[in-house]
């Protein structure tokens, strides 16, 4: 069967081509450079195939401020916006001095005084001033994360859809779980309904796993099968139409000696997280919330940015200076993860997409955990 390629719709593309361009100016660029694969997404509008994990920087993808025009990597028209002629595709090439003669030929290329670039290699910076002899190279990473932080309306909606898909994952997961299933048939159920909607990449490792048994995040064997008194976690992430979702819960496999007290803690540093998800607030509220409970922090992100991709902020532990800094701008989408953990008992995870809304959050997934349905919580 073939599948159509398309490109993102009208107002998807051009709103967040209007917040990219509105970034190059905020930040004085006339020319955008762009290698990494969201960022020329979130500028074109166009799925970019044939690309599995990461590669070098390349100039895939450039934006020109003062015409709007877009010049793009490609051999092909198949899911290329109207927008994007012919005349503006390139192809692939091996040689890197190929790739700097089309930059030559770019009209403003010789005229720009700022050329910003989401990454770069020891190679391309030294042949870009080629292609802008009058320009400086500058980070345009900081305008671009400037500009994906705050979603459009036309975003969310995209972004609920992958949301939509990462629950149907979940739910089947667990319409699974009892005595003798696998952590790996699990996570089976798991990939295969999610791409049982159309989309087959996931955007975490683990699907199930059980928390009963290991001492810290995620350890021991990885195929063990289920037994009465297991706590299991679940964490489904789609990709869909180029944005990731992602939702987690714990369910419990019959009596569960400990449990009821666990989710309640769960549950309380839950609603402590929910609490400081307000506009303008500091991200560092996200790990002073487990303090605040009594919860010792994971060896994980509390939180961290949903939209094409890993987005920013990433609210850890491990970066303290970097979360004192931030803020929690509106329009942004968080995947917030509560942890609690007790030895002998196991882990309860909890992670919801919310967005921080002008008024205070909103949490956009909605699947049940066993703490709301059987322990009176919530």
């Amino acid at each position: 069967m073939a599948i159509e390629i398309v490109c993102d719709d009208l107002t998807l593309r051009t709103g967040r081509r209007e917040r990219a361009l509105a970034q190059m100016a905020a930040h004085d660029l006339d020319v955008l450079v762009l290698g990494r694969q969201a960022n020329i997404r979130y500028v074109t509008g166009a799925p970019q195939l044939w690309v599995a994990g990461t590669r070098p920087f390349a100039p895939i993808c450039v934006l020109v401020r003062a015409t709007g025009e877009i010049h793009l990597n490609s051999s092909w028209d198949e899911g290329i916006p109207e927008e994007i002629g012919h005349d503006h595709l390139y192809g692939l090439a091996w040689n890197p001095m190929t790739l700097i003669d089309v930059l030559k030929g770019i009209d403003g290329a010789a005229q720009a005084k700022r050329v910003g670039t989401d990454a770069i290699s020891p190679t391309f910076a030294q042949l870009l001033p080629m292609a802008f002899p009058n320009a400086e190279l500058v980070d345009a990473e900081i305008a671009m994360r400037a500009a994906r932080r705050t979603k459009t309306a036309d975003e969310l909606r995209v972004l609920r859809g992958a949301l939509s898909v990462a629950e149907h994952g979940l739910a089947a997961a667990v319409s699974e779980l009892a005595v003798g299933a696998t952590e790996q048939a699990l996570n089976g159920v798991l990939m295969e309904a999610m791409t049982a909607g159309g989309y087959s990449t996931s955007a975490t490792q683990d699907g199930a796993w059980i928390t009963s048994r290991d001492h810290a995040w995620r350890v021991g064997r990885r195929d063990r099968r289920i037994a009465e008194g297991d706590l299991v976690a679940f964490a489904a992430g789609a990709l869909a139409d180029g944005y990731v979702g992602e939702v987690g819960r714990t369910w419990p496999v019959g009596e569960v000696p400990g449990a009821d007290a666990l989710f309640r803690r769960a549950h309380d540093l839950w609603e402590r997280l929910i609490d400081v998800c307000r506009p303008g607030a500091s991200a560092t509220g996200l790990l002073t919330a487990y303090d605040a409970a009594g919860e010792a922090l994971p060896p994980i992100p509390v939180a961290h940015g949903l939209g094409l991709g890993f987005d920013p902020p990433v609210i850890s532990p491990d970066l303290p200076q970097s979360c004192a800094d931030e803020r929690l701008d509106p329009g942004t989408v968080l995947a917030v993860t509560a942890y609690v953990w007790e030895p002998g008992v196991g882990a309860v995870f909890h992670r919801d997409a919310v967005l921080i809304g002008e008024d205070g959050p909103e949490v956009l997934t909605s699947s049940p955990g066993w703490a709301r349905t059987t322990a009176g919580i919530g």
